[in-house]
């Protein structure tokens, strides 16, 4: 189940579990929510304004990120036990003063199960977002097949690809903020690409989801923007692994769609009017990995290994690292002061 939904510009658990509440009501086993979905993407601040303003701007942005661990990744795991499904969600993670654009997987017990930090931020999100690295992109076993996640325009970084289809990613989750129509092709080649299901929800954002004029300016005129106005349009989608559309895309509003990955059967929710059933409604879905992949493994019958091949750096880049614990230093000054008396 994937949704099309507006962000949290400040944390709000509330509406992500009024969300997994409905989610579950119809049986779903995988919920995955858009990027940055809770922290919120900053769509409208100047973070190139390095006067006061501007600082206060990111001011408010760093407080509305979490924390990792923390209590917000403590609530969304007993959302997800609650609820009884495996869920993967966008967020802005917090880290000392800097912060990363995140996706956080959850099991159906409520365990926390790690993180992936987008690798590149995508032109001017350098301003406001670091960099991640290989050390966060796992691929977690799950009894639907292998999880895991990449984000937006990380999907346009082939090696980076390769890289998951190695780890033998069979569910690709996409969160993304990208709402154009290009898109649902990128997704469509993914899925082809990697032999996967490819789920990718987008956000879906009107005016009144961002703070109000004139503390915040969605552009620099807002004389034709109503809180009504729809200035981010979705798009979210399901795409098998022969690339044939399964629910979506959607562009009208806020809405949930789920794909019956064991009946082959699409399944939509009670916005089932902004989730048109897509091409493959009769699909054969449980099978189609293995059907998949006989005409194309990428990583497999389909490589060539003694011409091409890749060399994942999957070490965290730190950029201080100490030889000694600190432990080990402060026994080292205990008895330095032992010699000096």
């Amino acid at each position: 189940m994937i949704y099309d939904l507006s962000m949290l510009h400040f944390l709000r658990e509330d509406k992500a579990e009024r969300f997994l509440k409905e989610a579950a009501a119809v049986e779903s086993q995988l919920v995955v929510f858009p990027e940055a979905f809770i922290g919120g993407y900053p769509r409208g601040y100047n973070f190139a304004d390095q006067s006061p303003r501007g600082k206060e701007s990111f001011l408010k942005y760093h407080a509305s990120a979490i924390n990792v661990p923390g209590s917000e990744v403590d609530r969304l795991a007993s959302m997800a036990a609650k609820y009884k499904v495996y869920l993967v969600t966008g967020v802005v993670v917090r880290d000392g003063y800097t912060l990363y654009c995140t996706v956080l997987f959850f099991d159906p017990e409520g365990n926390y199960l790690g993180k992936h930090r987008k690798l590149m931020p995508t032109y001017w999100e350098r301003l406001f977002w670091g960099f991640g690295d290989c050390s966060t992109t796992p691929v977690y076993d799950t009894p639907y097949g292998k999880l895991g996640s990449v984000i937006c325009w990380e999907n346009r970084m082939l090696l980076f690809r390769t890289s998951m289809y190695g780890k033998g990613i069979e569910i690709y989750c996409v969160p993304t903020a990208d709402s154009r129509d290009t898109w649902v092709a990128t997704m469509r080649h993914v899925a082809i690409e990697g032999g996967c299901y490819v789920l990718s929800p987008i956000q879906f954002c009107r005016r009144k989801d961002y703070p109000p004029p004139p503390e915040y300016l969605y552009s620099h005129t807002e004389e034709d923007v109503t809180p009504d106005s729809i200035v981010w349009v979705g798009g979210s989608v399901i795409i098998s692994p022969h690339g044939k559309i399964l629910p979506g895309p959607n562009y009208e509003g806020e809405g949930l769609f789920t794909a019956d990955l064991e009946e082959a059967e699409i399944e939509l929710g009670a916005d089932s009017k902004c989730a048109p059933k897509g091409e493959a409604e009769n699909e054969d879905v449980r099978n189609e990995i293995p059907k998949a992949k006989f005409q194309f493994d990428v990583v497999g019958h389909y490589s060539r290994a003694d011409v091409l091949s890749l060399t994942v750096n999957n070490r965290p880049l730190l950029p201080v690292t100490f030889t000694s614990s600190p432990s080990k230093i402060k026994d080292d000054e205990e008895m330095d002061e032992c010699k000096d008396i």
